[in-house]
């Protein structure tokens, strides 16, 4: 099953597959879209950025354009992708946006879980996606935007609910999020948490104490984002070592190499060396 939608005055693309769109990821390769990947009957797994990652019957992952994703097994999959054009262009609250709590706003990936209603209700979605996709008329665009804010409004509603029963209170999960949102738009300029307070009207002391609760640093927060990108462009581009420090704002790359080898146990080469091993 493969349709889509393209607004060529906009450049604008969402599109609906089914598990093979992931099955020709045999190798690690970016996804490009904003997607969900929503597993109906069976468990999938996949490797994201070099991460184990299951997904049960019922559930559905949020997944960014610029993640890395490898297909392993699964079948009975719905694969929604859309690009920025298609929903981020237009103003959204920011808990639904394409910076909000699905994409980018969570330190773990985002795994939304359906009881027997929410499977009803997505499943009658799924359904009006499809018999708007067979219009060709003026509004088609706009209806299929809508849907898919229903979409995401619906899945960031479940989330949240499930955060609800976390011991963390609200008001520091929605800190914490914001500050990740933050750090994925700056890290490659902004290493210091101190940018990233005044941004958010904090002190630095008010962050650490909001972060004591989830295990991680505002500074290790920054340095893990800062090894992420590192790994995928040793990992999936032929930039040297230079290269790629000076891409994510270190004008040293002593400096880059000594904290990813702090955080990984290797240096920049190593690794690459290791991954060309494996």
């Amino acid at each position: 099953m493969h349709t889509e939608f393209t607004e060529f005055s906009t450049n604008a693309q969402f599109l609906i597959s089914d598990h093979t769109v992931l099955a020709a990821h045999t190798q690690p390769k970016q996804m490009g879209y904003f997607s969900f990947v929503w597993a109906t009957k069976s468990e999938t797994k996949l490797i994201v950025d070099s991460r184990p990652v299951t997904i049960k019957a019922n559930q559905i992952l949020a997944l960014t354009p610029i993640q890395y994703v490898e297909f392993l097994t699964g079948d009975d999959l719905i694969v929604y992708r859309f690009n920025r054009d298609f929903y981020c262009i237009k103003d959204h609250d920011q808990s639904v946006g394409c910076a909000g709590l699905l994409f980018f706003g969570n330190d773990n990936l985002p795994v939304i879980e359906l009881d027997t209603q929410a499977q009803h209700q997505f499943d009658l979605l799924h359904q009006v996606f499809l018999e708007e996709l067979n219009q060709k008329d003026t509004i088609q665009a706009e209806m299929l935007r809508a849907l898919m804010a229903r979409f995401i409004i619906k899945s960031t509603r479940l989330l949240k609910n499930n955060e609800a029963h976390s011991a963390v209170p609200k008001s520091k999960t929605e800190l914490v999020r914001a500050y990740n949102v933050l750090v994925e738009t700056h890290f490659k300029d902004q290493h210091s948490v101190g940018f990233y307070a005044d941004m958010l009207h904090k002190s630095p002391k008010t962050l650490s104490n909001s972060f004591s609760k989830f295990g991680r640093s505002p500074l290790q927060i920054i340095h893990d984002r800062i090894v992420l990108e590192t790994k995928r462009l040793l990992h999936y581009s032929d930039k040297s070592a230079k290269e790629i420090a000076y891409e994510i704002g270190f004008e040293d790359a002593s400096h880059l190499s000594k904290l990813f080898k702090k955080n990984t146990g290797y240096s920049p080469i190593e690794f690459r060396q290791q991954q060309k091993i494996a």
